[in-house]
């Protein structure tokens, strides 16, 4: 038997502004969310202005699986970072550029396209840019969290 359930983003998620999402869920946790019923909101403060994003499963700031997607403009740009667990990115639309290293390099970066795949190991420096409106889920073990190679990088510090 399906219900509606509303899965309660709380703790981080809701600190960094993500937004509540709704899903129909069974008792055995299948959860069906259609796309016109997906909460978009703001990204948090910890990445530049301009994104969205949508908490898609789970609380990406508890120890827990979970699942977000973020919709990127043309050009978006997330400077070298790192993250303290493994992060899984699948691109859903556009392209994403992205390169592995301190330094921001754009000659260096690859271009995954739409139903590319990507897996990087928790501490591993990236970075990232958006080639056209380009949309992302990524989903791993949180706490998902950001640290910026130079902290002049980090949009919470300006």
């Amino acid at each position: 038997m399906r219900t509606t359930k509303l899965m309660t983003v709380l703790g981080l998620a809701m600190a960094l502004g993500f937004s509540t999402a709704q899903a129909q869920s069974s008792a055995q946790g299948h959860v069906v969310m259609p796309a016109a019923e997906v909460k978009w909101a703001p990204a948090p403060p910890g990445l530049p202005t301009g994104a969205q994003m949508a908490v898609l499963q789970g609380d990406p700031g508890k120890a827990a699986p979970f699942m977000i997607s973020a919709k990127f403009p043309d050009g978006y740009t997330v400077r070298p970072h790192w993250h303290p667990t493994a992060e899984n990115l699948v691109v859903i639309s556009g392209t994403l550029m992205a390169g592995v290293g301190d330094k921001y390099d754009e000659a260096a970066m690859k271009a995954l396209a739409q139903g590319s795949y990507a897996s990087m190991p928790e501490k591993m420096t990236h970075f990232v840019k958006a080639k056209g409106a380009t949309q992302i889920v990524i989903s791993g073990m949180g706490p998902f969290e950001i640290t910026y190679v130079d902290p002049k990088d980090d949009p919470r510090k300006k």
